[in-house]
Formats: C-alpha cells, structure tokens, sequence
C-alpha cells in the first residue's frame, strides 16, 4: 500500500510527476507515505505552516507535510510556506533556522527489546543499517525508553482526540452516514462517545507523560525512529483495515500530542523491492536541524530518488549557521562598505561576512 491519507502526494512525487507535493500529518499521514514511496517527507512543527484554508482533521494537532525528492527541495518549500498568520488561530511565531547540525550529534535509538516491527525482518535490518550509517557519520548513539512515547501515541486514537474527528464530520455522519467509507465511519463515530471527564483525565495523563520525556528530549539532539514497523500489502490491508493501519501509526501518532517536529528520509530498499526508512524526530523549533542531519544520512544512503531511477545530485553545502540574535542580509547600494550609510549598519551591530557578485543579466534601474 502507498501510505496514508496523503498518499496521492507522496506518489505524485515519487513517480517524478511533480518535485514538491503537500500533506497533512495528524497521526503520520507525512510520513508513513514518504517511507513506502522511499522519499522524503517534512512533518514542520505546529504552527510554523499556518493551517490557513486546510480542511481539518485534529484542529488542535493538523500540521501542513511537505512531500519532496530531497530534503533540501523539502526545506526550500518550508521556508517560502513557514510564517505567523493571525487568521490562523492556531498559528505560531517559530523560528526557522538555517539548516546546521552538530558535528557529533547525540541521537536517541530504541533499545532492541522495544522495537516492534510485526515480524519484519527487512526492516528490522533497514533500522540498524540506519543506525551503522548515523554512527559513521559521527553520531552518539544512546538508548532511551520508548514506553512513554508508545503510551501517548496509543492516546491519539483510544482517547478523547478522535472527537475533533467527529466534530468535522458530524453534520455528514448523521445526515447521511452510507456516504462515508465504512471504515472510516466506525472510526469517526466513536468519537461522539468521550465525556468531558474522559477529555481532562486524558489531558491531565499527556501532561504527564510530557513531564516524563522533556528531560529525555532535552538530552538528546534527536530521537531516530523506524518511520513505520514495516510495509503490507494491498490486500492484507483491505482484510484487517483497522488493525493493520493503526500499525503503521505505531512510531508516528505520539508526535503532534507532545509537540515535536520530524523529517522522514528513505534508509534501505530491501531484495523484495519494498522501501523502509527512518524519521529523526525533536521538540518544535528544531526542524532547520533535523533536515541537517537528515541530508547528511541521504547523501550517505545514495538510494535512489523515489520511482525516478534517478540519484541525487551532489550534495551542497549547508548555510553557516547564524548566531543567535543575528540576521544575514544582503545589502545594495549606499550601505556597502565603504559607503555613505554604511555606519548606520555597523552602529547596529553590523559586519561584513563577505561580499558577493550579482549574475551577469542583473542591472539596477534608477
């Protein structure tokens, strides 16, 4: 099967059809697609992406995906779409930083009696070549304890947050309810059953769990995950809908609940065919450095683009990173050095990182 709800996307992209496509990820509809289509897909931080005209699913945890070939075309996209925008309510004033990551980058791994993946062998394999891969490139990796982040994933669909699902469809599901797919409408309908008690007792348990894995986060640069337990086929899927497709949520539906950002990149093809990869995951605000570790993982990895056939063009270097409080500009006129007003820059704070030569075809009009 190709994904999730954002699986056109992903396969548009894979195919070569498009270089960019957009997602929605509540629960890993940016990423379980972007693994089974062995591409890169962008899960930003709440609200760094407005939600500015999107169809809702969780409105308190729908996040804009960014489906691409490579993460720098990904990133590309997410700096023209990132920005505050008050219609959104939901929307948030993040930063987003120049892609720059740690020369040796501390990254979280499952310990090998909590990794589950259905029986999978390959992709139990495709994991730790992943993790040989980030090692050689520099990595510390050190275990954590994934039994509170499998906790707050199992909360998304078994709690309360499934009546955001219900409220949206709420006016179609008792007006004519034989137009939704029947799975789809068990799942949506159950929504209409948590209590306001269910909601608090399942908000005061999240803050709980937030409580237990902030200081795990904060040790760490990222968390590196399978991006889906493993890959079925069609037809499985069709036999056991429910069971199987919350399987695939298994290493993505705690994200959005506890606030944190991620960046899925293709990590092996297997003999069969079949695509498995890994998502580097962080608290909001980090996105700029996990695609900077992600990139570097791609260009190791050296797997394919997508469906293309194609492989990746070399690997460009990353922006230095900037320091905090400081802004790269690029200046005309008589702000250069040496110029008139150049000592209003420099009463600023302002010094030259180096001096650059428009293209030839440029020319100033007066």
């Amino acid at each position: 099967m190709p994904g999730g709800s954002s699986s056109g996307s992903a396969s548009a992209v894979s195919a070569g059809i498009v270089p960019l496509a957009l997602g929605t990820d509540t629960a890993g509809s940016g990423r379980v697609p972007a693994m089974l289509q062995n591409i890169v897909g962008v899960k930003p931080s709440l609200g760094l992406v407005p939600n500015t005209g999107l169809v809702p699913a969780c409105r308190t945890l729908d996040a804009i995906s960014i489906f691409a070939l490579t993460v720098d075309d990904a990133m590309a996209a997410l700096e023209v779409m990132a920005g505050f925008d008050p219609a959104d309510a939901f929307s948030r004033a993040l930063p987003l930083r120049p892609m720059a990551a740690p020369a040796a980058p501390v990254l979280g791994i499952l310990p090998k009696g909590q990794r589950e993946f259905f029986g999978d062998e390959d992709a139990a394999k495709a994991y730790e070549g992943a993790l040989d891969r980030l090692k050689a490139l520099g990595a510390r990796l050190v275990e954590f304890d994934y039994a509170p982040f499998a906790e707050t994933a199992r909360l998304l669909y078994e709690g309360p947050w499934v009546t955001e699902r219900w409220i949206v469809a709420e006016k179609l599901l008792t007006s004519d309810p034989e137009a939704v797919h029947p799975v789809t409408r068990t799942i949506t309908e159950a929504g209409a059953k948590p209590s306001a008690a269910d909601l608090f007792r399942a908000l005061y348990r999240l803050q709980e769990l937030k409580a237990k894995v902030t200081p795990v986060l904060a040790s760490l640069d990222a968390i590196v995950l399978p991006t889906a337990p493993t890959a079925y086929k069609l037809e499985a899927v069709l036999a056991d809908p429910i069971r199987l497709n919350s399987r695939n949520g298994t290493y993505t539906n705690f994200v959005n609940l506890l606030d944190m950002c991620g960046t899925a990149v293709p990590a092996a093809i297997a003999s069969t065919g079949v695509p498995y990869g890994i998502t580097l995951l962080a608290p909001a605000g980090n996105d700029a450095k996990l695609a900077a570790i992600a990139r570097a993982f791609a260009a190791a990895t050296a797997l394919p683009l997508g469906a293309t056939g194609e492989t990746a063009p070399p690997l460009a270097p990353a922006p230095p990173e900037v320091e905090p409080g400081r802004l790269d500009i690029c200046v005309f006129g008589a702000h250069l050095s040496g110029m008139g007003l150049n000592g209003e820059l420099v009463a600023l704070g302002g010094r030259l990182a180096g001096a650059i030569n428009t293209a030839p075809l440029y020319r100033m009009s007066l």
